[in-house]
């Protein structure tokens, strides 16, 4: 191969990259209240992890969680959107990346409540806490635990 083939592999690789890593990472829409603070934190966990967040002020997320088929129990602060699956809370990006490597038939994840030490949720201390795998029909398996 000559140079300048390789040359114009190179440029078309590297020019490819920002699509690729679109791809790997969809837009996850979030469904938060305007005066939430660690949603907007956890907002920025998204990012710092590749996610391109596009998020959007609402009056009442249980009206999103329902929607998307995340029973109140599993309720937190926000809710979000991403590949057609929910996410409920402060689940970390890292399980959200697996969930959409993987594609398990679900309705998404969740971190009930707002678990200190969960992302968007961090200070002086970090309570133990489960990512649910939220099944059709509304029943959940423990997806990841963290300790």
């Amino acid at each position: 191969m000559s140079r300048q083939v390789l040359s114009r592999f190179a440029l078309a690789s590297l020019l490819a990259l920002p699509f690729a890593a679109g791809a790997a990472n969809p837009v996850i829409e979030v469904y938060k209240t305007a005066t939430c603070g660690c949603c907007k934190q956890w907002i920025k966990h998204l990012e710092a992890n590749g996610f391109t967040v596009k998020a959007q002020d609402v009056a009442n997320t249980s009206d999103y969680r329902a929607k998307f088929g995340i029973p109140a129990d599993y309720g937190s602060c926000h809710t979000a959107r991403v590949g057609g699956y929910a996410v409920e809370g402060h689940v970390p990006a890292s399980d959200i990346k697996r969930l959409l490597a993987e594609k398990p038939q679900a309705r998404g994840l969740a971190v009930p409540g707002m678990p200190m030490g969960s992302p968007g949720m961090e200070g002086p201390r970090s309570d133990p806490y489960d990512v649910l795998l939220v099944k059709e029909g509304g029943k959940a398996e423990v997806y990841r635990q963290v300790r």
